[in-house]
């Protein structure tokens, strides 16, 4: 990947931005309404921050208790992680800014939201506060 980084003039650290996907990855995210669908996106697109975040958000959605949860708390945990390899491999440091505004961004923003959110439903109260901290870093607008 290549380096995606805008300096700003003003007081705002510089920031990241993620390359965007495929189109055709993206319109197959779009298109797909259930788990099953999206699981195959995921699987044929494993690096796929935005897909991850779909498939986490649909068994959030899913209303089947723990196990829905637990599967979203996981795939959005996938897909934070998926996320910072890819900071990583496009110049990020941990200090740069990582902005909602950049489209290509809003997976990764997306997965560590939910990562917080859930680990607050499944009683990982420390979790949740380093998610939101860190969600707070890395866009304070």
């Amino acid at each position: 990947m290549e380096l995606h980084q805008i300096k700003d003039q003003g007081a705002e650290p510089p920031r990241v931005v993620l390359p965007m996907p495929e189109a055709d990855l993206t319109e197959r995210i779009q298109a797909a309404r259930t788990i099953g669908e999206i699981s195959a996106v995921v699987a044929d697109s494993p690096q796929s921050i935005e897909a991850w975040a779909a498939l986490a958000k649909l068994h959030e959605e899913a209303e089947d208790g723990a196990e829905g949860l637990v599967s979203a708390y996981a795939c959005y945990r996938v897909g934070y992680h998926r996320g910072l390899d890819a900071l990583r491999q496009s110049g990020w440091r941990g200090s740069q800014l990582v902005r909602w505004e950049d489209v290509s961004n809003r997976g990764f923003l997306r997965c560590l939201a939910g990562l917080g959110r859930l680990a607050g439903r499944i009683g990982e109260q420390d979790e949740a506060d380093r998610c939101a901290d860190f969600l707070a870093r890395l866009d304070p607008t």
